[in-house]
């Protein structure tokens, strides 16, 4: 059973919020302020954090920065904000820094299990026979093992960046459009809305600055105007993908 630490200042939510995630079968804690979220992540195993930004002790990107600082497996819990500010630039931030996902309040019960579900699938290990690396030029791309290298140079990713850069990879001289990046790696298209186009934007230029020799004039992953993206077959080096 996946176990959920929701840090939520507002009881009556996070009670509603957690009896429904137990009707789901999943375990949930619940938190009310961000010293006390860190805590329970510090002593306990977490799959899930739902992470408020507006808390009393703090703001939630803090808390945020102060769980990815966090000795061992407590700081890499994957993250999901919830914000009732409305400010893009929150949802932004939050991204950039690497979160998981985000979902503005109010919001349905239905699409938060699903995008907790989402998140918990890409975090499952799987059992299956080896799955080969793909390769662009110098770029190596590991889906089993869910790494990313650069001339032999290791690259952290977040879940999200490693399977937008694979769901492109794998489609490598194919356009995409930034709905279908979102459909692909984690179904979000049905609950498509204006922001949507700026978290992939914003996950695109994260990988631009991991992955690029220069971020500006990328070769790697490259914007085709009012159309969408397109991650190149040949790269920096002139080697064509393969692996895929």
């Amino acid at each position: 059973m996946a176990r959920v630490l929701l840090i939520e200042d507002d009881v009556r939510l996070a009670g509603m919020v957690a009896d429904y995630l137990r009707a789901a079968g999943l375990e949930a804690a619940h938190a009310t302020t961000g010293a006390a979220g860190l805590a329970d992540l510090q002593r306990g195993s977490f799959d899930l954090v739902l992470l408020d930004l507006m808390l009393p002790d703090g703001d939630g990107l803090d808390v945020f920065r102060r769980i990815r600082s966090l000795r061992g497996q407590s700081a890499q819990t994957p993250v999901i904000m919830l914000t009732a500010r409305g400010d893009p630039l929150d949802k932004v931030i939050g991204l950039e820094i690497g979160a998981e996902d985000y979902i503005a309040k109010p919001f349905e019960p239905r699409e938060l299990l699903a995008r907790i579900r989402v998140v918990l699938r890409r975090g499952q290990s799987k059992v299956e026979p080896r799955t080969p690396a793909m390769r662009f030029g110098l770029l190596e791309i590991d889906r089993e093992s869910r790494a990313v290298r650069v001339d032999g140079a290791d690259k952290q990713l977040t879940s999200r960046q490693f399977d937008l850069l694979v769901v492109m990879a794998e489609r490598a001289g194919r356009v995409l459009s930034r709905e279908q990046l979102a459909e692909l790696v984690g179904g979000e298209a049905q609950a498509y809305d204006p922001t949507l186009d700026r978290s992939i934007d914003v996950h695109i230029a994260r990988l631009r600055s991991l992955l690029e020799h220069d971020p500006k004039a990328p070769r790697r992953i490259i914007t085709v105007r009012g159309a969408g993206y397109v991650f190149a077959k040949v790269q920096d080096d002139g080697v064509t993908g393969a692996g895929a």
